[in-house]
């Protein structure tokens, strides 16, 4: 990928990060906002709304350093294992592990009631259901269905280990915080994940023209 189009694509996530935990931040934290609007206090309110977009912008550049650590991951593994079948059965090996780690090692000590249970539940299903989804539209763009378990394997493994940051956490508003910052996570590491070759593709493009015109510039240099 040439500088320019990375640069492109670091901006585009950043934006992604940071409206998708702004808008989630006015479900999830209306508690936080409310008071604010009640008092007319609209300079208070749009300051943290923006302080959400901040947070949103730290989540983003998290999951681009995730995604990027992910590719080398990949190639790695391809190379150790010598076999993509084999890569991918240690993929959902993996992701068995995380999510048996989730359950037992980050939910089940601060989950207290059936309720924090559910909470909790619900949202490793929306990760897995996310995951699955976007796996499935890669499939779809590329039509190559081996494709479908490092999507997965991504989507979920890698989610999980940046989404420890708030798991570790021990405020008494965690939760929402835990539920908040998911939200980025996913759709910033979804995007990645299905915008990466379209920005690719428009790098080869713009390496090709930059071929051509130092061609044109070295002929025109020949014939003067």
């Amino acid at each position: 990928m040439t500088i320019r189009n990375w640069f492109k694509f670091f901006i585009m996530s950043m934006l992604v990060g940071g409206g998708v935990t702004a808008v989630a931040s006015l479900f999830i934290r209306w508690d936080f906002f409310q008071p604010y609007l009640s008092a007319g206090e609209f300079g208070e309110f749009i300051a943290a709304f923006a302080w959400m977009i901040l947070l949103g912008f730290t989540m983003s550049v998290i999951a681009q350093a995730g995604f990027f650590a992910y590719l080398t991951l990949h190639q790695i593994g391809v190379g150790v294992f010598k076999s993509l079948t084999l890569w991918n059965w240690v993929q959902m090996l993996l992701i068995v592990i995380v999510l048996v780690d989730l359950i037992i090692f980050r939910f089940a000590p601060d989950a207290k009631s059936t309720g924090d249970w559910l909470f909790y539940i619900g949202l490793m299903l929306f990760l897995i259901g996310a995951a699955i989804a976007t796996a499935v539209q890669k499939v779809k763009m590329t039509g190559k269905k081996h494709v479908f378990i490092p999507a997965v394997f991504f989507m979920i493994f890698v989610t999980s280990l940046e989404w420890i940051i708030a798991l570790m956490g021990r405020d008494e508003n965690i939760n929402t915080y835990v539920a908040l910052l998911l939200f980025p996570l996913v759709s910033v590491n979804a995007y990645q994940l299905l915008i990466l070759p379209k920005y690719n593709a428009k790098s080869e493009v713009d390496r090709q023209k930059l071929e051509e015109r130092r061609k044109a510039r070295k002929q025109a240099a020949q014939q003067t």
